[in-house]
């Protein structure tokens, strides 16, 4: 693909997932995550073409000056979208498929010393939120949500979203994982808390103990009665017996 078509391509990216995306210039001008981006795109070429000296060197004058630090290893897929971009780290074997959005603060890294494939493989239209970590050579499937400030160490399925530390899927497909039904507009549509789920599924599980203990004891009570009840019959027909 071209300089000039990959250019405009992103631009339209920025204008389709930023609602405070100004004109083309303001973009091209303006926006680190796309000069990252772009900058990527020559220090991959060094790289696989045996200059990786160079293209380390380059990589690191292209985080002085965007905040956004990606391995020239690294593979990025299209129209991916590094929104505010400073803080985002994308470790060397990192593989990015395409249309993905990553927020400010996200890092893509591995988990330890471990060799070979040590960098998560994202599939295409992923988005990862502010300040989210996924590490290690896990696989985060197509359409997946990755809530901000999660830690992600587990593969996840497509269509899924995930919160919390360390990660955990909430959503699949677009039905809870949970099966509870919870107001919308307080977990911010695809993004609920799953502490205030979990919470909530407790005080419903109390209250429904409650009402089965308060059903047990008037059962109890019940059966109490019934059998003072018979008691008293059985002492009134014996001593009818020895009147007799």
């Amino acid at each position: 693909m071209g300089l000039i078509t990959t250019v405009r391509e992103d631009i339209a990216t920025v204008k389709a997932n930023d609602p405070a995306a100004q004109n083309a210039l303001v973009i091209f001008i303006s926006y680190p995550g796309l000069h990252a981006k772009w900058m990527h795109t020559p220090e991959h070429w060094l790289w696989t073409h045996g200059a990786r000296s160079l293209a380390r060197i380059i990589s690191q004058v292209t985080r002085f000056f965007t905040g956004v630090e990606i391995h020239p290893a690294a593979q990025l897929g299209r129209r991916l979208f590094i929104d505010h971009a400073m803080g985002v780290v994308i470790g060397e074997t990192t593989i990015v498929g395409d249309d993905c959005v990553l927020y400010q603060g996200v890092t893509l890294g591995g988990t330890g010393k471990e060799s070979g494939k040590r960098h998560p493989t994202l599939g295409d239209r992923v988005i990862v939120g502010t300040g989210a970590k996924v590490l290690g050579n896990i696989h985060i499937g197509d359409g997946a949500k990755i809530g901000g400030n999660s830690v992600v160490v587990k593969d996840v399925p497509a269509e899924s979203t995930v919160v919390g530390i360390p990660g955990r899927v909430v959503r699949r497909n677009g039905c809870r994982v949970m099966g509870e039904t919870f107001e919308e507009r307080r977990h911010r549509m695809s993004l609920p808390d799953p502490v205030e789920e979990q919470s909530l599924m407790n005080r419903r599980g109390i209250q429904s103990n409650q009402r089965r203990i308060a059903e047990l004891e008037q059962q109890v009570a019940d059966l109490t009665r019934l059998v003072e009840k018979l008691a008293g019959e059985n002492r009134a027909a014996a001593g009818a017996e020895c009147d007799a």
